[in-house]
């Protein structure tokens, strides 16, 4: 029971990502008042459509709601075209946006919800948060006088409570070890950065990670290359593991750097769209420095267009497992009524001519009920011998065989590592331990390390620390202690406290300088490079 319910159960929240976020976007067209949308509200269709809810609401056993049906009903119709297509209402926009603009109004704090509390891990520089002297550690026990502790609140409510207009006033009660106070906090517009980590793995090799695509994308990767370029980078590793996409012209940006005057990245083309072809610039600063792209099964969409770019033009190699196969472009058009269609309406190709897009003919539920069978049938393990179908073959300039029809094929297979992994290590990651415990030891502690590098060399594993750690599990999250039999598992689990413990205090920098020494397609992608 145990292991059909965590054997990949930490996917889930990336698979929905992919479902309901990231998509590919031409830009990020608007049509602010509906025009290109026409309804006659005569039609026999229509008017069929009205009857069965006006029937619905007057003689159906419970009380319905006609509205709540109506727009149910646009989103099943949207599912008949193709897994990508959707209805967003109104009223869920805003948060749908967010990630593709790169900002929002806030107060600039990343939190998590621990003993019913908000427990501040990082306040973002110059956001009105650090104006105000709020600190890491720091716990909110109410929002505008109403109680925020102990009452089982979800992420979604605290957000609510958070985010607002620019210039809008929340107030925050604050405890802070053993003092509370109350600090009126001026929202403003805070950042989404995309890229999460970029550092030097070695003395010439960089590492950038990015997350997602939104319109700053392109601008945050050509910063962070240059300050790596400024501490010696002459290769780079380009992790693009999970990110579920976004904007298509922020991934054209990034491979536009890499990329010589003219080169084909990209073409486009749907029934009503005429065909467009994404050429390289002249501007990239990037065109001659060796390059790996680590991709995985939630790599979609955008990091599909980036991968493929690089991979049929011969100009870096793809390390990891085969990406999610999103080969269609989405266009969102906003109605009369403030709400959104995100609506099909080409085919992307990568530059040898391959359409990566997997098959979605047997319908919306078996089209995402297949990815995760393919996890279940070992894709994570072992190419798929299905994708190399001869119809399906394309030549990259310098002979290379790629195939179409399901994803991008990394160049170099690196089956997923899971030595180490038992049981009860995946019910401590998914249900958020390892970070629980790593907030607690960080703010309850008197810690004294100056930087990453010398945490890095400080910090020894310990058999008291995974002692702690489990009887923590215990007594927090009431888990049943279990024997760690193995070295590899015992080693995997002191690997992921110090990467989380890092994390507290050096964000994502500081979990993936840990993870990174350990991770297999890293590794293998500086391997490639060396």
């Amino acid at each position: 029971m145990m292991e059909n319910r965590f054997k990949y159960a930490y996917l889930i929240p990336l698979v929905l990502a992919i479902m309901l976020a990231s998509g590919t976007w031409l830009g990020y067209k608007i049509a602010t008042n509906g025009s290109d949308i026409s309804v006659t509200y005569g039609n026999a269709k229509f008017q069929k459509l009205m009857e069965i809810l006006d029937i619905l609401d007057k003689k159906y056993v419970d009380t319905v709601k006609a509205e709540d049906l109506f727009e149910a009903s646009i989103a099943d119709m949207l599912m008949q075209l193709d897994p990508h297509s959707t209805y967003i209402a109104a009223k869920d926009l805003s948060k749908m946006t967010e990630s593709i603009e790169g900002k929002f109004g806030g107060i600039g704090i990343r939190f998590f919800l621990f003993r019913d509390t908000i427990c501040v891990t990082n306040v973002i520089g110059g956001s009105p948060s650090e104006a105000v002297g709020i600190k890491a550690g720091d716990k909110i026990i109410k929002v505008n006088g109403q109680k925020v502790a102990g009452i089982k609140i979800t992420n979604d409510s605290v957000m609510s409570l958070l985010k607002g207009p620019e210039f809008t006033y929340v107030d925050l009660t604050i405890k802070r070890k053993n003092k509370i106070f109350t600090l009126k906090v001026q929202r403003g517009t805070i950042p989404i950065e995309t890229i999460s980590a970029a550092f030097m793995l070695n003395p010439t090799t960089g590492y950038i990670k990015i997350d997602q695509f939104s319109v700053f994308t392109g601008q945050e990767f050509k910063q962070a290359a240059n300050l790596l370029k400024l501490k010696g980078m002459q290769k780079l590793v380009m992790d693009l593991r999970d990110n579920g996409g976004g904007v298509l012209q922020a991934a054209i940006e990034v491979a536009d750097e890499f990329l010589p005057n003219k080169t084909p990245l990209l073409k486009t083309k749907g029934k009503s769209m005429p065909e467009e072809i994404y050429l390289a610039t002249h501007s990239g600063a990037l065109e001659s420095m060796p390059l790996t792209i680590l991709i995985n099964s939630n790599s979609a969409s955008a990091s599909e267009i980036l991968a493929g770019a690089i991979q049929d033009n011969d100009r870096g190699t793809i390390v990891g497992r085969r990406s999610f196969g999103k080969g269609l472009v989405q266009e969102d058009i906003q109605l009369r009524d403030g709400s959104n269609l995100r609506l099909t309406i080409a085919r992307y190709y990568t530059p040898t001519g391959r359409c990566i897009q997997k098959p979605y003919n047997k319908g919306y539920e078996e089209y995402y009920e297949n990815y995760l069978e393919g996890l279940e049938n070992g894709e994570l393990f072992a190419p798929d011998s299905s994708v190399f179908n001869d119809s399906l073959k394309y030549k990259t300039p310098k002979g290379k065989i790629v195939y179409g029809g399901g994803g991008i094929m990394p160049d170099i297979f690196v089956p997923l590592d899971t030595s180490g992994m038992s049981n009860y290590y995946k019910e401590l990651r998914y249900l958020g331990v390892f970070n629980a415990y790593a907030f607690d030891y960080v703010y309850n502690k008197n810690h004294t390390w100056a930087s990453l590098d010398q945490f890095n060399k400080s910090f020894s594993y310990s058999e008291a620390i995974l002692n702690d750690f489990c009887s923590f599990s215990q007594k927090e999250f009431s888990i049943p202690i279990e024997k760690i039999k193995s070295s590899k598992s015992k080693n995997l689990f002191m690997q992921t406290l110090k990467a989380e413990i890092a994390r507290q205090i050096w964000l994502e920098v500081g979990y993936f300088t840990i993870m990174n020494v350990y991770d297999t397609e890293v590794q293998q992608a500086l391997k490639v490079l060396r």
